[in-house]
């Protein structure tokens, strides 16, 4: 094969199928129209066949070529999870940590705890990894990721380490326009009736496999309840929005930090014993903790979930 690095011939032949013609490809490049269509020629000429189409305008590849561009495709990622891989190895002034989350889990959780380690470590390099759990777990249990984060850790492998922040709950987004928009909260606790107009009125919520829903629609089967669900969303910060706008009642966890609630809505805390989570971070047992990354964990562990008072 051509001694040119893959990357580059990536590069390239992208460059030609963007433009559809050398000519152009090599003014993009920065290169000259012969030197291009001399690669290209070298590159056919080792491998044995055709990778561009001259016969069609704009150039295109054939299927030959199709097959060499996911070769190179494939080099590619192999160079970059090698990379990944030999980085645990390779002796740097500089420690990486590697932390695997949820989008939407990220969005409220990271700010509480990450800005005072980055703080305290300003050396220490963190690389961020938005994924699903499951995604997540599978990653750690290859060493892929150092640590993820979750909540719920009921199903977690044995061969992981968790330090969860224990059990709390959620709060019903409630627009002044709905019937419980007067209620005492603690009627919610002792008054299965007032519970079951709220789960009965028009409802926006995430959709379902997410944790709360899953605990949503156990409360549903529990009370024979079909629900009247407006909207769904894969984002909590979506569901509250809408909720704040009148769409429906939404269920958020208290930690997502309001600074104070404006007028027209409030928010009214459910009980532990009817929703609840319970947000962790995990690690491979066989993972060697250094004195950085427990702190990382202690700081997790110490920066609580944000608890404010429901609207008058």
């Amino acid at each position: 094969m051509t001694t040119i690095d893959s990357s580059n011939i990536l590069h390239y032949l992208d460059a030609i199928l963007k433009h559809g013609s050398y000519t152009k490809a090599a003014k993009d490049l920065y290169v000259s129209q012969p030197y291009l269509t001399q690669l290209i020629k070298r590159i056919e000429h080792e491998i044995g066949t055709e990778i561009l189409n001259r016969q069609t305008s704009p150039l295109q590849l054939t299927e030959a070529g199709k097959l060499y561009y996911q070769y190179l495709m494939s080099l590619e990622m192999a160079q970059e999870q090698f990379h990944k891989r030999i980085a645990h190895y390779s002796i740097r002034d500089t420690q990486t940590i590697k932390l695997g989350i949820l989008s939407s889990l990220g969005s409220y959780l990271l700010p509480l705890f990450l800005p005072d380690f980055m703080k305290n470590y300003p050396s220490i390099k963190i690389e961020i990894q938005e994924d699903y759990s499951e995604v997540n777990e599978i990653r750690v249990l290859n060493h892929e990721l150092d640590f993820f984060i979750g909540q719920n850790p009921e199903t977690l492998s044995p061969n992981l380490n968790v330090v969860s922040w224990g059990p709390h709950g959620y709060y019903a987004v409630v627009t002044e326009d709905s019937p419980l928009y007067d209620i005492n909260p603690k009627t919610l606790e002792e008054s299965h009736a007032n519970l079951k107009l709220l789960l009965q009125s028009p409802l926006v919520l995430t959709k379902k496999g997410s944790s709360i829903r899953r605990q949503l629609d156990h409360l549903f089967q529990k009370f024979k309840i079909k629900p009247t669900v407006i909207l769904e969303s894969t984002n909590i910060f979506t569901t509250l929005e809408l909720a704040k706008k009148g769409v429906g009642i939404a269920f958020v966890p208290y930690s997502i930090c309001m600074s104070e609630v404006p007028q027209g809505y409030r928010l009214l805390p459910l009980s532990l014993d009817l929703l609840s989570l319970d947000y962790f971070i995990a690690y491979s047992k066989n993972k060697p903790l250094s004195s950085v990354e427990q702190d990382l964990i202690s700081l997790f562990t110490t920066d609580v979930p944000c608890m404010h008072a429901e609207h008058p």
